[in-house]
């Protein structure tokens, strides 16, 4: 070696799995972060998630944790490295090497690392997405919205966490350099950094700190709405989230340090606990990364199972095969028709039923918004004219449900989901109806009782008379056709379900292209103010949602969000992985991404305990224990770095969903559909779990290889 540039390579190599290790983690977090951005800000995936929505709230959130894990990840790789790397730099100072000639050969290797890996991870990042979306269409399911195309300005996000990257490396390069004392450069490799005694109350506080901050962070924010009337700022939920966190620090902390054993137990792997205390900092943050990884990755895994079970629960207890409605001025199939393309799919119709719905104006709250420095405020005004609702005569209720009610003059009842007794925005509490052809108008008293009848939702009865004197006059403009009829063989009439399905859509008109939320007084309302009303059809692209369109009738928007969307049993069943392919594939990618970045993490933890512990196993081994006693040793500190996140982070995320579920409701409580979908979700972290343990049995023989340990 001629050089000081040749002694310093021949260092490099003698070091190459340093070397390995930190290109390994810079490379595999920009990877990650960039697939997800690049999925995350994808057209077809923001097409089915509308702006402000809680999907894309979900989303964001979960990118977030991502950020923050891959970030602490990295940035301990490269403490590492500098760490295991000060030895030689101490060395060849005492040998008389510059400072200048170490930054200059330092900056060289930082350079060629940190964008060489980020680069790489940048570049390969987006073909990683849609090779995983490929996979997906192939094995799983393929529609027309499935093509995945993506957004040039993701890179910018990609861009800022490698600019991050390699600006954390060069910091901690230049401060590794900048240091005086020859010594502390050699031992540098030898600190420890332990924690300080830690009371064991540490532990069953930060459980009620979690608990705590998981119901303050989910509750609080709707406080404000319901209670202050008051939208905060986009972000303040965060810190009311905060004590959940500092709970969850807290028992890791007093796991590490402590133990969860009590009495003359305490002692039993005094080795151990000590060992992992004395790199307690470092083993925290590493496992309270990995804690908020698995509990969004599971946050993620969980949505599939919740969808797909409470899905399949409704289709089945509908007590319909086919339903449909469409505005009475368009030219949808009857009885007639619909029977004879029932004969030629071979199809049998056991019954059939159509009834009139009027849509009325009603009078109700309306929210007026102010905007002030603190967020937006707002107060309810009573309205005379508000919105519209459909409204049912007693009879047709009825003939419909196979029912008989009788509902009292001057009064409605509202239709309300059979199992809750209602949810969304339909309070069934109108109190004045208007013909919004004649203008004539009828106070009516909404009855305390409540009619449950899902495929009815949202719907009011009322008396036969009172339904004929304030719809006289309406044009069928004002007037929907209910239908319900059931088949022979309802599992196997999908052929036909598509063809009725296809036709309802031929022969609807431009005027009902129309959204879910499109509301026809509310758009009189805005048109005589002269004002663009915001779910008009050319004006929902502008508001965060995506056009109606007949040609796209197979996509996710139009079968959930056209207003007229037929409920046939057969179609929805059968369609139901398509209908929701982006939102399924977009869960899963999420998970998968934070699944992989919590192995990779707990991988590297763990094989950072036979770098830094080799001298000390060595020391037992020469002090006379015994190769089970150095195994057992090995598997308890693997132990606390796996599974400790795991349970953790499985138990909070489980419980937080559970929180979720039995909040959400109108009244809360767990519906029998959410209770499936919670046993469902129950069975995916068994077979998760069963992964994951698979990794740990394949870390822990590595570390042990690496130690020379055998396993008794």
């Amino acid at each position: 070696m001629r050089s000081f540039s040749e002694v310093y390579a021949a260092l490099r190599r003698a070091n190459r799995k340093q070397y390995a290790l930190l290109i390994g983690c810079c490379f595999f977090s920009v990877l990650l972060i960039t697939a997800y951005v690049s999925m995350m800000r994808s057209p077809t995936i923001l097409a089915v998630l509308p702006e402000g929505g809680d999907s894309r709230k979900q989303v964001m959130m979960i990118f977030v944790l991502a950020v923050l894990g891959c970030g602490v990840f990295t940035t301990y790789a490269s403490g590492l490295f500098f760490r295991q790397k000060s030895r030689e730099t101490g060395v060849l100072l005492a040998l008389g090497a510059s400072r200048a000639q170490l930054r200059r050969e330092l900056g060289k290797e930082l350079a060629f690392i940190s964008f060489g890996s980020c680069a790489a991870g940048a570049v390969l990042g987006t073909p990683l997405a849609f090779a995983l979306w490929q996979v997906f269409r192939a094995f799983v399911v393929d529609t027309d919205e499935m093509p995945l195309t993506f957004d040039p300005q993701a890179y910018f996000i990609a861009l800022a966490f490698s600019a991050f990257v390699i600006v954390m490396l060069f910091f901690m390069g230049a401060r590794f350099i900048r240091r005086t004392n020859i010594i502390d450069i050699v031992q540098e490799s030898h600190k420890s950094e332990p924690i300080r005694d830690v009371p064991r109350w540490y532990g069953p506080v930060g459980i009620l700190l979690m608990l705590l901050g998981g119901y303050l962070g989910y509750s609080v924010p709707g406080w404000f709405i319901l209670g202050l009337h008051w939208y905060p700022p986009d972000g303040l939920d965060v810190i009311f989230y905060l004590p959940a966190f500092l709970g969850l620090y807290m028992i890791l902390l007093h796991t590490v340090v402590n133990g969860w054993r009590h009495g003359k137990n305490r002692y039993k792997h005094l080795i151990t606990t000590s060992m992992m205390k004395f790199q307690g900092r470092q083993t925290v943050r590493n496992m309270l990364v990995m804690t908020l990884l698995i509990a969004g990755a599971y946050f993620g895994s969980f949505y599939t199972p919740m969808l797909g079970t409470g899905a399949m629960l409704g289709f089945d207890q509908r007590p319909i095969d086919f339903s449909y409605h469409f505005r009475a001025d368009q030219d949808i199939p009857e009885q007639d028709e619909v029977q004879a393309l029932a004969n030629e799919y071979g199809v049998q119709l056991t019954g059939w039923e159509m009834q009139p719905a009027a849509v009325l104006g009603v009078d109700g709250q309306e929210t007026i918004e102010t905007k002030n420095a603190v967020g937006i405020s707002y107060h309810h005004e009573y309205r005379e004219l508000t919105g519209s609702d459909l409204f049912l005569s007693e009879s047709a209720y009825n003939a419909l449900t196979g029912k008989r009610v009788d509902v009292l003059p001057g009064t409605i009842t509202g239709i309300f989901m059979a199992e809750t007794g209602g949810n969304g925005i339909f309070g069934g509490n109108a109190t004045k109806l208007t013909n919004m052809v004649t203008g004539e108008t009828m106070q009516v008293a909404p009855t305390e009782d409540k009619f449950a009848y899902d495929m009815l939702f949202g719907r009011y009865v009322m008396d036969d008379r009172d339904y004929a004197a304030i719809t006289e006059g309406l044009t069928d403009e004002w007037f929907e056709k209910q239908v319900f009829f059931n088949v022979a063989d309802a599992e196997n009439s999908y052929d036909f379900a598509k063809a009725l399905f296809n036709t309802i859509v031929d022969r609807s008109g431009a005027e009902v292209e129309q959204y879910d939320a499109y509301d026809q007084v509310r758009a009189m309302q805005f048109a005589q103010k002269g004002e663009p009303y915001y779910f008009a059809p050319k004006n929902l692209e502008a508001n965060g949602y995506e056009r109606i369109e007949y040609n796209k009738r197979d996509s996710s928007n139009f079968r959930l969000h056209w207003k007229y969307m037929p409920e046939f049993r057969a179609l929805d069943k059968a369609d139901f992985v398509k209908t929701t392919a982006v939102f399924l594939m977009l869960f899963i990618f999420i998970a998968i991404v934070c699944f992989a970045a919590v192995i990779v993490i707990a991988f590297t933890r763990c094989m950072t305990i036979a770098v830094v512990n080799a001298r000390v196993y060595d020391d037992l081994r020469h002090l006379g224990a015994s190769n089970a006693y150095l195994y057992q040793s090995v598997r308890g500190q693997i132990n606390r770095v796996f599974l400790v996140p795991a349970i953790v982070g499985t138990a909070l995320i489980y419980a937080f969903y559970m929180m979720i579920m039995y909040f959400n409701g109108d009244p809360i409580g767990i519906t029998s559909h959410e209770a499936a979908g919670l046993i469902s979700c129950l069975a995916l972290i068994a077979v998760l779990s069963a992964g994951f343990y698979g990794v740990y049995r394949i870390t822990k023989r590595s570390v042990c290889r690496a130690l020379d340990i055998k396993k008794p």
